[in-house]
Formats: structure tokens, C-alpha cells, sequence
């Protein structure tokens, strides 16, 4: 079981199972929606995931017509994504997590596309244009 918040602490989440695998996408999306090189997501089944507070700070935009990105309102945190299509599952933004996380990286997805100023140093599965 893990608690997670947004920066301003107005959303609380509580995950429900383990986290053993972190999954890294470097599509230019995730760059953007993320400010950085890559998004760090675990998929959590629904289920899993409860809402403690700030349910009403919850805002959405959709990236595409089959996904939304989901956020705090007030610091705009990302907390996780959801594809309309596997509604049983959000993919965490596992950097909101308040443990400390012992999980592993899975894989690099959308390597094709990783920011020109930085370097992946690991040897986990990479896949050039897999779908994020």
C-alpha cells in the first residue's frame, strides 16, 4: 500500500496493491504533458486506487479522444492517465508517490523520440515506437 498527493497536497490518493514495475514513455506527449524528458507510470487498476480528498480538484483534458490526463486543479500536478477503452485501469504518475517506491523500471517506450539531451544509461527492453 502506497499514499500519493499533488504538489499542493489538495488531492490525497491511497494505492491499494504493489507497484513492481515502472514503465518510461519519451513520446513527445508525455514530454510535454510532463515538462521533462519522459513520464514514470505504473498501472494501477482502478479498484486499487482511492481518492482520500480533493475529488473536486480533479481536472481532465483529454490529449486524445481515447485519453485523459488528469490533474490538481489548483497546482496542476499529474496525478494519471486513463484510456476510455481500459477504463479498469489509470496509469499512475509514480513521482506523486510519498514512499519510497521499490519497484524496477520494465521498459522504455517511444525511444525513437527521447529528448536529444538525455541519455538512457540503463539496459531495460526499449521499444522505438511502441504505443504509450
Amino acid at each position: 500500500m502506497y499514499t500519493a498527493s499533488c504538489l499542493c497536497g489538495a488531492i490525497q490518493l491511497k494505492i491499494n496493491t504493489d507497484i513492481p514495475k515502472i514503465f518510461v514513455c519519451h513520446c513527445q506527449q508525455c514530454q510535454k504533458a510532463q515538462g521533462s524528458a519522459f513520464v514514470a507510470i505504473a498501472p494501477i487498476h482502478t479498484q486499487d486506487l482511492e481518492i482520500l480528498t480533493g475529488q473536486e480538484q480533479l481536472g481532465e483534458y483529454y490529449a486524445t479522444e481515447n485519453k485523459k490526463r488528469v490533474f490538481c486543479k489548483i497546482c496542476a500536478s499529474p496525478l494519471f492517465s486513463a484510456r476510455l477503452d481500459l477504463p479498469e485501469i489509470v496509469r499512475l504518475r509514480v513521482g506523486i508517490i510519498n514512499e519510497p517506491l521499490n519497484a524496477q523500471i520494465a521498459s522504455h517506450a517511444f525511444t525513437n523520440y527521447k529528448a536529444a539531451w538525455f541519455e538512457i544509461l540503463d539496459d531495460h527492453a526499449k521499444f522505438p515506437e511502441a504505443v504509450c
